[in-house]
């Protein structure tokens, strides 16, 4: 039987601690009682306004670099006696269209950096974020964690290739890591500029700056949005309690349809202009429904309703994205 786990009193490390996920699981890990918390963070999409609430605790150090350089990640080492580390490093899905190779090789190498620290004894336990979209469209409903694994993009395979190198790991040299795997995350923070957004806050942002919202294809993907504090809860809960090596989905046990989200953001906000329709986007997943019998099983989990997060999160935008008049 495992021995619980603990982050009261610890030093953690938060790969891309800046980012959307990330900063929000650093403002819990200092809730939690952790004695430092240590981000690196080479502001892909991060942003220091992220992390304003943690910094004025007192109980953060920020490093603008890269977890891709083992030298970088010496230097932490070198400075801080990290206990932790929470692995949210990894470059946005759409990047991969762009520069396939490069997202590939960030979520594999961070990885791998991680894991050879943690094999020579730098730190004691490794909590890696893996994604829903390991998984490609569902081949049946819902989605376990044994259900195939069959990305469709380059980050996509990279996440998968970085999972099956925490789980080697582990088997190779006993040591202490594990995998979360969140479905498709909305709140607060996460990125609304340019092709890196996400759906929410970009269809938001066009609807405040009079630009007509968009959906690819027939708009009947379907995604499973669960909130950003509701996966760093499960996440941070799962640390205690999860054996080494094993993986667990974090979801709503729900599905929405890419076309219904944007009409119902549309609703939200008034939008009373037409909904642009585009061609669909290569290699698109068709289908996310994920099951979560396992984190029921593993813990307390408690989630947001879609309705009531969505509502919130508009709000969030609203009150930075929308011109003033």
């Amino acid at each position: 039987m495992l021995s619980p786990r603990d982050i009261s009193g610890k030093t953690v490390l938060v790969t891309g601690g800046a980012g959307f996920i990330g900063s929000h699981l650093v403002d819990r890990l200092i809730a939690e009682g952790a004695s430092h918390v240590a981000v690196i963070d080479n502001m892909f999409l991060g942003s220091e306004d992220n992390l304003a609430g943690a910094q004025a605790t007192g109980k953060l150090t920020l490093y603008k670099d890269d977890a891709e350089f083992a030298n970088s990640l010496a230097f932490i080492f070198q400075r801080h006696p990290v206990d932790i580390v929470f692995n949210c490093a990894t470059k946005a899905l759409n990047y991969s269209f762009m520069n396939p190779a490069n997202a590939f090789g960030t979520n594999v190498t961070v990885a791998l950096n991680l894991l050879e620290l943690l094999r020579n004894g730098a730190y004691k336990t490794l909590c890696h974020f893996s994604t829903s979209e390991v998984y490609g469209s569902a081949v049946y409903e819902p989605m376990d964690e044994e259900h195939p694994r069959n990305p469709t993009t380059t980050y996509a395979a990279g996440k998968a290739a970085a999972d099956l190198a925490v789980e080697s790991y582990v088997h190779m040299f006993d040591l202490d890591a594990f995998i979360v795997r969140p479905f498709n995350n909305y709140g607060p923070r996460q990125n609304h500029k340019g092709l890196l957004a996400g759906v929410i806050p970009l269809t938001a942002w066009r609807i405040f700056n009079g630009i007509a919202p968009e959906i690819h294809g027939d708009g009947q993907q379907t995604r499973d949005f669960i909130h950003v504090q509701d996966t760093v809860d499960a996440a941070v809960k799962l640390f205690r309690v999860l054996p080494a090596g094993e993986s667990v989905n974090i979801s709503t046990d729900n599905q929405i349809s890419i076309g219904d989200l944007v009409t119902r953001i549309a609703k939200g906000l008034d939008f009373q202009g037409e909904i642009v329709r585009k061609p669909a986007r290569a290699a698109d997943v068709l289908s996310h429904n994920a099951s979560n019998q396992k984190v029921h099983s593993l813990i307390d989990y408690s989630l947001t309703d879609f309705d009531t997060g969505l509502r919130t999160t508009l709000d969030w935008y609203a009150q930075r994205l929308r011109p003033a008049r």
